[in-house]
C-alpha cells in the first residue's frame, strides 16, 4: 500500500498541510495586531533654540562639568529604525546658562551672544541611533533639569521636545560639585515642573554610570511624515539670535523650593508613599 492509500498517513499529511496553511494565514494577522509604540510626547520648543549649524557629536566646546553621553534611538511606531533623520540637542551649562543669548545667569547680567556651546546636530545611523558627548546640564529658576531635542526629516521638524533626568542624581551633583553649586536651592523638580508632568513617561531618560561618565538613553518614537505646530513662547526680555525660537521661562508664581522631608519625598520616588 502506498503512502497516498494509507488512511493514517493521508490524515497526517492533510493535518500537516492545514497546519502550515493556518500558520501562514496567522502570521500577517499577528503582525497586524501587534501594538503600536506610543509617539514621544512633544513639548514647547523652550528656552533659546537656534540652529547653530554644528553637525558634531561632541558639543562641550571645553566646558567644565560631569561628562554625559546622550544616546537616542529614533524609531517609528512599529519599532522600525529611522536612519537619515537629523537630531538636534541644546541645553544649559552647569550654571544654567544658554549659549547665544543675552540675559543669562542668576542675575540675568551675562551675555552669551556669539557662543554655540552645548548645541549640535547628528544624523541618525542605520539603526536609528544618534549619540552626543556633552556635560550634565545645570538648572535655572522655574524649570527642572532637562535637555531639549528636535528630530528633523529634511528641513521639517517632526518632533520637538525635552527629556528629563533623575532628580536624585541632579540634586547630588548640584550640591556636591563646585561646577554646579549655586547660592540658591533649585526651586523646580520633575514632580512639580508643568512641562515634565504634561509630557509624561515617554520623555524620561534612563541614566547609568559607564566608565568615567554618565550615559543617558531615550527612545524617540516619531512619525516621519508629521507636520506638527511648534510652540514658541515669547522671550522674557532681550533679543534672541536671528532665527531663534523662544524660551519657556515661567513668570511670577514660580514654586518655592521644597525643604527637609518634603524635598526628600519629592526627590526620591519611593519616599513619596
Amino acid at each position: 500500500m502506498t503512502q497516498d492509500q494509507h488512511p493514517t498517513l493521508r490524515r497526517r499529511s492533510l493535518l500537516a498541510s492545514l497546519g502550515a496553511a493556518g500558520l501562514a494565514a496567522a502570521a500577517p494577522a499577528a503582525q497586524a495586531a501587534a501594538p503600536k509604540l506610543p509617539l514621544t510626547a512633544a513639548t514647547t520648543e523652550g528656552p533659546y533654540y537656534f540652529d547653530a549649524l554644528k553637525v558634531r557629536s561632541d558639543v562641550t566646546e571645553g566646558l567644565e562639568g560631569v561628562p554625559l553621553e546622550v544616546r537616542f534611538a529614533v524609531l517609528d511606531v512599529n519599532g522600525k529604525p529611522l536612519p537619515g533623520l537629523r537630531v538636534d540637542i541644546w541645553h544649559c551649562d552647569a550654571q544654567g546658562r544658554y549659549s547665544g543669548y543675552d540675559g543669562q545667569g542668576d542675575d540675568r547680567g551675562l551675555s552669551m551672544q556669539g557662543k554655540t556651546f552645548l548645541r549640535g546636530s547628528q544624523p541618525t545611523a542605520h539603526d536609528g541611533g544618534a549619540v552626543f558627548s556633552t556635560i550634565y546640564p545645570g538648572w535655572y529658576a522655574g524649570r527642572t533639569t532637562h535637555i531639549h531635542f528636535k528630530v528633523r526629516n529634511g528641513t521639517r521638524a517632526v518632533l520637538t521636545s525635552q527629556f528629563f533626568l533623575p532628580d536624585a542624581l541632579s540634586e547630588f551633583l548640584y550640591t556636591q560639585l563646585p561646577q554646579y553649586r549655586r547660592a540658591s536651592l533649585r526651586d523646580t523638580l520633575n514632580s512639580n515642573d508643568g512641562i515634565a508632568l504634561q509630557a509624561g513617561g515617554t520623555t524620561i531618560g534612563a541614566v547609568r554610570e559607564e566608565g568615567k561618565q554618565y550615559v543617558a538613553t531615550l527612545t524617540l518614537v516619531v512619525d516621519p511624515a508629521a507636520r506638527p505646530a511648534i510652540d514658541r513662547p515669547p522671550v522674557p526680555g532681550g533679543r534672541p539670535p536671528h532665527g531663534a525660537g523662544m524660551p519657556d521661562m515661567p513668570g511670577p508664581g514660580r514654586p518655592q523650593a521644597l525643604q527637609g522631608s518634603a524635598r526628600t519625598a519629592a526627590l526620591i520616588p519611593s519616599a513619596r508613599r
